[in-house]
């Protein structure tokens, strides 16, 4: 518990006005954290095609992007009881409070509580904890990394070990965990198994480490992206198929080249026309088609009955099925035990004066994860 009541912080923080619009190195103020919060000083973060969804697209502004995050505790709020000055954290956009119907249930990690937060606030009383010149700016995902300092209610925050880098795992924070555990978590991948990836970024690469970890026979990746298809071979993929390289449809090269469909397919694009073909690309009988890519439009999709009606199943995944309290230490262990990598997948290292320059890199395509250092 803070020795002295927490102050409001004048910080630095990139803020988005508008969407598609260069974010903005502003000086704002970060409120204490009221009960049941913490206030963190981000160190590493880094980049999520989300972040760069909602920011082309959202139309919630001014706001304070970023979610992949790990820091130091600054101050606790009242009732905190689980954390404590100076306690290295990852941030996390789902949060577990264990005492729901959900939490309880053991059969999901979507808290009741502490769900996906959509509106740009605080869960606990709907306000933002940041304001520039007492005007406010809103929150992203209920974790909003792309500041010097953040307030995250203490159930989205995780406590991890203070030889752990910082600069590494927080990617743990989203994609890297949730490609892992849609393999392992919602699909559960089997040895000799024929698994089909669409979308070969983070999280599709992620599903590609955890299916081979399994067992997997076959991993082909599916991706017009040729820079992604170059290296996707070192997290496990074995086959790339190039869509733009076929006169058919994906669907029949990847039927042509699996006899008769894949026992897994992942979708990883955020694109529902390609949940749709990742499911006709699947097999007859037992295909499992997982869902884990956010659509910017149309989110609506549709498929023939006749595709559930032959055995298919369609499952969605948020955050690999982990929940964050629970489970995320255990993945933090794996890393250090060298069980999983997350390193290869950070492809740029970049000061926060940059952090327009990830934005741009990845709009390109041109990278995977940049994680953007902040000032000590």
């Amino acid at each position: 518990m803070a020795s002295s009541t927490p102050q409001v912080i004048t910080c630095k923080a990139a803020v988005a006005w508008a969407a598609g619009a260069p974010l903005v190195l502003e000086d704002v103020e970060v409120s204490p954290p009221q009960p049941f919060e913490i206030r963190i000083k981000v160190l590493s973060t880094s980049l999520c095609r989300s972040d760069l969804s909602a920011w082309e697209s959202h139309a919630i502004f001014p706001r304070i992007f970023g979610h992949e995050a790990s820091g130091v505790v600054e101050s606790v709020g009242l009732g905190v009881t689980e954390f404590k000055e100076g306690d290295h954290v990852l941030t996390v956009f789902i949060g577990e409070c264990m005492s729901c119907k959900p939490c309880k249930s053991g059969k999901t990690n979507i808290c009741q509580v502490l769900g996906l937060e959509r509106k740009g606030l605080m869960h606990s009383d709907q306000k933002t904890r940041f304001s520039i010149k007492g005007k406010p700016v809103y929150h992203y995902c209920g974790v909003s990394s792309f500041s010097e300092y953040t307030v995250v209610h203490s159930g989205c925050v995780v406590k991890v070990s203070p030889h752990v880098p910082l600069d590494k795992i927080c990617l743990l924070s989203c994609g890297v965990s949730a490609g892992l555990g849609a393999a392992w978590n919602v699909a559960d991948v089997t040895k000799g198994s024929t698994v089909v990836i669409f979308g070969l970024g983070t999280v599709g690469l992620s599903v590609a480490q955890g299916a081979k970890l399994r067992g997997a026979s076959r991993i082909i990746g599916v991706d017009n992206n040729t820079r992604k298809c170059e290296n996707a071979k070192s997290f496990g993929v074995t086959e790339v198929v190039d869509p733009n390289s076929y006169n058919e449809p994906i669907v029949q090269v990847i039927k042509r080249i699996t006899d008769g469909g894949a026992d897994f397919c992942f979708e990883c694009v955020g694109d529902t026309d390609m949940i749709t073909t990742a499911l006709q690309s699947c097999c007859d009988g037992w295909g499992l088609t997982v869902t884990l890519g956010v659509p910017k439009v149309k989110p609506e999709m549709s498929a023939h009955y006749g595709l559930f009606l032959t055995g298919r199943t369609l499952k969605g995944s948020l955050f690999g099925g982990w929940k964050p309290k629970t489970d995320l230490p255990s993945l933090v262990e794996k890393y250090v035990n060298k069980e999983i990598e997350i390193d290869d997948y950070i492809t740029h290292n970049l000061a926060f004066d940059d952090i327009n320059k990830a934005f741009n890199l990845m709009k390109q395509g041109n990278c995977l994860r940049c994680v953007i250092h902040m000032p000590e």
